[in-house]
């Protein structure tokens, strides 16, 4: 697995004598950064979560589109789980995601930038199997982008999420709240290959039993490398690979994270 990666981040590093490598901007993994796509340009994002222990697992696909220029984007979220607290590990498609982002500073390549972004949550999670929270939901995330230096960026997170009617299978229906917070700083090699350090935090709120809930915290600090491929054609192709490790409330517990992104014109 080590060369393998070496390897890949050599072909990253080596020069294309064909048109110059826009670079990685926007391909952050537990953290979001605050860039919209550009005009006539769509993004399909597939992400991959798996403990160390355990066969559960999360996977996710993202597609994001201009609406239609950089200052407005839509983009919906589809996750698919594999779930085991008792007994087999199911398998279920969990709350789809509808989002909306403005790109309320960054339009013009600024130092700084920031697109808030809402989302619905929509429940088409199977209650039964707990793959989902049993209502419609409402999440909004807060992020800022920070050129520190010429190969040094940051990015900060701030967010909540509503669920007015959330229940779980034979529960009357109850409202809950979650918050999220988090940093990354992306360090650039070049402009093809980056190393990453992330930071997640996450207070989640989520129904035990009639009329109670209970909040659960995780703390994750989370080292992972991207590069990109680039044609000719203008598609970016950008790999990634992390190992989020648990801190805090969540001392103890590993995740290999992997990332899959294609970028492309239409």
């Amino acid at each position: 697995m080590t060369h393998v990666l070496a390897l890949l981040a050599l072909l990253a590093l080596a020069p294309d004598s064909t048109t110059p490598p826009k670079p990685i901007q926007d391909n952050s993994f537990l953290i979001e950064e605050a860039y919209n796509q550009e005009h006539r340009v769509v993004q399909h994002i597939n992400t991959f979560m798996r403990a160390t222990t355990g066969r559960g697992w999360t996977y996710s696909f993202t597609q994001e589109w201009p609406a239609p220029s950089r200052r407005h984007q839509l983009s919906y979220t589809i996750p698919v789980l594999q779930l085991e607290e008792m007994g087999p590990a199911r398998r279920a498609v969990g709350d789809v995601a509808i989002n909306y982002r403005y790109q309320l500073r960054g339009m013009h390549d600024e130092r700084v930038a920031s697109a808030p972004r809402l989302s619905l949550l929509l429940p088409t999670g199977s209650v039964a199997k707990g793959a989902g929270a049993g209502g419609t939901g409402i999440q909004i995330n807060l992020p800022l982008s920070v050129e520190l230096s010429d190969r040094l960026v940051t990015h900060l997170n701030a967010g909540a999420t509503l669920t007015p009617r959330a229940r779980i299978a034979g529960s009357d229906p109850m409202r809950t709240a979650s918050w999220n917070a988090g940093e990354s700083f992306i360090w650039l090699l070049g402009r093809r290959l980056n190393a990453m350090l992330e930071a997640s935090w996450s207070n989640v709120q989520r129904i035990e039993g009639p009329r109670t809930t209970v909040r659960e915290s995780q703390f994750l600090l989370s080292p992972g490398v991207r590069w990109s491929y680039d044609l000719a054609s203008g598609m970016q192709i950008v790999p990634g690979v992390a190992v989020p490790i648990g801190v805090g409330p969540s001392s103890g517990s590993r995740w290999l994270f992997l990332y899959f992104s294609v970028e492309h014109p239409f």
